[in-house]
């Protein structure tokens, strides 16, 4: 396939870079659990539960062995772009201790431009628990940590108007602070004649937060990231079709995920239809959507036709779920290349 058009950083010399990524920093801790666990924890199967620092401790201290990566939605959102050749950056905090320095030195590892400051304040740097059942479900207890209280003061203005698309964690929503910083964010951005895009990232997130994304969704964004759960509960519908309709003139673009059933890319003209690659191994499906919104951002900052960027989205989705981890594995360039 050849592009569409010419790459977003191309076509304007100030941009350094495709994405920058603006989110929860975590450290991510994944164990295989039986779902008898996920009960004697009181965890809902399949979503994201906000913990407390003693909770965490505990839940920490009853899982089984596990692997320990610097982690995060947006964060391994970054990484991802990063593998299949493009250039990222991300904006989160961590405070001064152990686990903030093991996150800088991965994401950094990683290929992603990291600059925040380490906060010397306030509480510990954040973690993820993942609970990977025998389905391949995860199931996350997080301490968000210090990584909820950032603050307009962490977003640097000039990374911001370098980078094409700047990008948004729902999970982040809950705190004031974080907020501004998000609108901020997404100020900069369009002030430069950049684009901004948001993750939905959680069904329970849109059900506190509604109101206030359907007016972000409406006044700040451009991309627009969800899976169907999601979608539906932002319109209060349990149609996906309605939730499409409703979608379609409220941002530019809508990637839309359905698990085994693909994609729906959604433009003011279009509707792409993305079928779900073949997974031979489904191992963890941590980090799915994640990479997903990884090879459309890609695909859509160096200028490839939608439906082409959903097949890259689905390509690494298809990737991250064949193993433990949110991360890649192997070259998402080298996977993609017979796409482009």
């Amino acid at each position: 396939m050849t592009s569409e058009t010419t790459p977003l950083t191309k076509r304007d010399a100030t941009i350094e870079f495709d994405v920058l990524a603006i989110g929860n920093a975590l450290v991510d801790v994944l164990a295989q659990e039986p779902d008898s666990f996920l009960a004697d924890h009181s965890l809902v199967k399949g979503s994201m539960t906000l913990i407390d620092a003693l909770h965490a401790e505990a839940l920490y201290d009853a899982m089984g062995p596990g692997v320990e990566v610097s982690g995060g939605s947006a964060a391994n959102t970054t990484v991802g772009i990063s593998s299949f050749g493009g250039r990222s950056a991300f904006i989160g905090r961590v405070k001064d201790d152990q686990l903030g320095a093991v996150f800088a030195h991965d994401i950094r590892a990683a290929g992603v431009h990291y600059s925040t400051p380490a906060t010397k304040a306030g509480p510990p740097s954040g973690r993820c628990l993942i609970l990977v059942t025998p389905d391949a479900q995860r199931t996350m207890g997080t301490f968000l940590g210090s990584s909820s209280f950032l603050t307009p003061d962490d977003v640097d203005a000039s990374l911001v108007q370098r980078s094409a698309v700047t990008y948004l964690e729902g999970y982040l929503w809950d705190e004031p602070d974080a907020k501004a910083a998000f609108i901020y964010a997404a100020n900069l951005a369009h002030e430069a004649g950049r684009r901004v895009a948001l993750s939905l990232s959680d069904a329970f997130v849109v059900d506190r937060h509604r109101e206030e994304f359907l007016d972000l969704v409406e006044g700040h964004i451009d991309l627009l990231f969800a899976n169907e759960v999601e979608i539906c509960s932002l319109y209060e519908t349990d149609d996906f079709d309605v939730a499409l309709q409703r979608v379609s003139g409220h941002c530019e673009v809508a990637a839309l995920t359905r698990g085994a059933k693909g994609a729906v890319i959604v433009s003011s003209d279009a509707v792409h239809i993305i079928d779900a690659a073949k997974a031979t191994r489904v191992e963890d499906t941590t980090g799915a959507g994640d990479l997903f919104a990884a090879g459309f951002l890609y695909g859509f900052t160096h200028g490839y036709e939608l439906a082409v960027c959903g097949h890259l989205g689905a390509l690494a989705a298809l990737e991250v779920i064949g193993h433990m981890g949110a991360r890649p594995m192997v070259s998402l360039a080298e996977l993609a290349a017979p796409l482009l």
